[in-house]
């Protein structure tokens, strides 16, 4: 289970809820939120689906505890394609 909730307007905590429960603290610019959900989702929505994206690759405790969502893309380069086709 993914909990996202917003500590202020660029800054969520992400909760990952499983065999372990681990926390993760990400930071989106509004500008980069814009750029992935064309202004039709929610940040804690595209944070959401950022997480199951991860999940599909790696177990939440090799999830970075903190980090800015465009991270994702160094690691894994197709993040920003996939993402635009799951929202």
């Amino acid at each position: 289970m993914i909990k996202v909730t917003s500590l202020d307007a660029t800054t969520l905590l992400v909760t990952v809820i499983g065999t372990k429960t681990t926390r993760h603290t990400v930071t989106v610019a509004p500008e980069y939120a814009e750029k992935l959900t064309g202004g039709n989702h929610t940040t804690a929505e595209l944070v959401r689906k950022s997480f199951e994206f991860l999940l599909e690759r790696e177990p939440n405790t090799s999830i970075l505890t903190e980090f800015d969502l465009p991270v994702i893309s160094r690691y894994f380069p197709e993040y920003e394609q996939v993402i635009a086709e799951m929202l």
